[in-house]
Formats: structure tokens, sequence, C-alpha cells
């Protein structure tokens, strides 16, 4: 493949992020890449593309620096055009969780359950409950078969959602998420919340789905850049519909109302170079505007 996207967070302590950010930015132009990093002192998280032997060389330094030495590098086929420009930003965490300072994956988080190991539990019929911990609109396109959607609109959602799991405290609870990132903070929480057997999937759905594609996934995989979704190269069931009328569709849009903006599925059909609204509330109120 001529252009590679990487996926890459580890929550490590950075005693100077502004000194990681000033390197990483200047690797990344070295390189020609384009994407978005956040730096923290609890950590990073970051999405670049480039030339594959681009990302290759970048994958490389990264994990000479001993703050990452061992952090996990997923890679996946870009398009030459997956992101518009380079971001490199300091931020106070690297997911906008905004949950209390004790949670912390640094010190608790759930335990690591790998893509071999879920797998396995699906054929063994094992007794557990998955939890999507992404955005209700990533949902939508795919997920894994049997699991609960809180209905997360952000991160920082999910004390406001915990409830609704309430029955699965005392059940084995695997949070997923895209590349891992968010079940990090995600499953910490739940612990804090008194959830007793609580894993998260390893490198995430992307790390699930490289080795096992549509295998248990159901759908294609939300990815925050210009590809918008991803399926591995395989043969899938399209379980996503569209919001005006239901039919199967992968394609992603904003609300033409940008005070909504919604970001929903909807068909070839359905869609309007002119622009979609969610709903005829919005299209009612850009009408009197």
């Amino acid at each position: 493949m001529t252009h590679q996207v990487l996926l890459f967070y580890k929550y490590v302590t950075l005693e100077n992020p502004a000194e990681v950010v000033v390197w990483v930015k200047e690797r990344c132009t070295h390189f020609a890449l384009k994407g978005r990093i956040l730096v923290a002192e609890e950590g990073i998280n970051g999405t670049v593309e480039g030339l594959t032997a681009a990302t290759e060389s970048f994958a490389a330094e990264l994990l000479v620096r001993s703050e990452f030495s061992d952090m996990s590098i997923k890679r996946s086929e870009g398009t030459g055009a997956a992101f518009s420009k380079l971001s490199v930003k300091v931020r106070d965490e690297i997911v906008g969780t905004r949950f209390d300072k004790n949670v912390d994956p640094r010190v608790e988080t759930g335990k690591h359950l790998t893509p071999d190991e879920l797998r396995a539990w699906y054929e063994s019929a094992k007794e557990f409950t998955i939890v999507d911990m992404r955005n209700d609109f990533e949902y939508q396109s795919g997920h894994f078969k049997d699991s609960i959607n809180p209905g997360l609109e952000h991160s920082r959602d999910l004390p406001q959602a915990v409830e609704k799991l309430e029955p699965y405290k005392n059940k084995t609870v695997v949070t997923v998420c895209t590349g891992g990132v968010r079940c990090e903070k995600m499953s910490a929480y739940l612990l804090k919340q008194g959830f007793k057997d609580v894993y998260q999937l390893q490198d995430g759905m992307h790390g699930y789905m490289e080795k096992y594609p549509a295998k248990d996934f159901k759908g294609t995989l939300y990815t925050f850049d210009n590809r918008l979704v991803m399926d591995f190269g395989t043969e899938h069931e399209v379980v996503g519909k569209c919001l005006r009328c239901a039919a199967p569709t992968e394609q992603y849009v904003n609300c033409a109302n940008l005070d909504c903006h919604l970001h929903f599925l909807v068909c070839a059909e359905c869609n309007d170079e002119r622009g979609v609204y969610c709903s005829q509330a919005c299209a009612e109120v850009v009408k009197t505007k």
C-alpha cells in the first residue's frame, strides 16, 4: 500500500508535554505526515497518515523514546487524504472525559483482554457483556454482536449513562472502543463505581478486526478522519440504517443546520448535495432564518 495510517496511544506520565509536542511536530513535519496528536501530562494519543515508508520511520523514532518504547502502534491502509493538515497540541487529557482526577489508568484500569482471548470467549459461549464506549453515531455503522450501546454523545457523558449499566455491575464486562484509549479511562471509571469484573479489549476494535475481520464485529469501523469508515478489506454485513428512511447505508453526513451539525447516516436516495437535515425541525429552523 502507498499510504498508511498509524493509530497509537499510551497513558504514561510526561514531565514536559510541551517538549514532546515540539519534538513530535518536528518529526511529523520531517516525514510529511498529517493527522491529529494530543499530548498531556497523562500521555499521548494520535492518528497520522503519510507514505508507508515515512510512517514506519516515524513509528520507529517514537519507539526509541523511553516513554513510548512499549507503545502499541496500529496500522491500516490510508488514502493519502485521510487528514487535511497536521495538528499537535497540549491538552489537559488525551481523551475528553472530564472525569475526576482519581480516575487514572496509570494507577488502575480494566484488565486487558487480547483479541485472541475475546475470540475464544465468543467461541466457548462464555457469559460476558460487551459495552461499547464510543459515541452513539459511531455505533450505528458497526459494532460487536450483542453489545450494549449506552447512547453516549461524548465520552464525558458516561457518568450520566452509567445507571443503564447497573444490571451488569456484578457480571463480566468488556469495554470496547476504536483503538483502546477511551476504554482505559472508561473501564477505570466503572471500577471506581463498584463494577466487579471489568475488562477492556486490548488495541480496541481496530486490533480485533485486523486479526479477525468480519468475525463477531458487524458492519464497518468508524474512523475520525476523511475515510469515515473502514472494513479491513472484507465482505461484511451492512448494519447501518439511513436516519431518514431506514435503508441500509454506511454513508455519514452532517446535518445542514449548522447549529445542530449532527453526524448521522443517510442513504444515496435521501442524500442531497444542497445538504440534508436530521429532522424536519432542523429544516424548519433554517427556513425561518
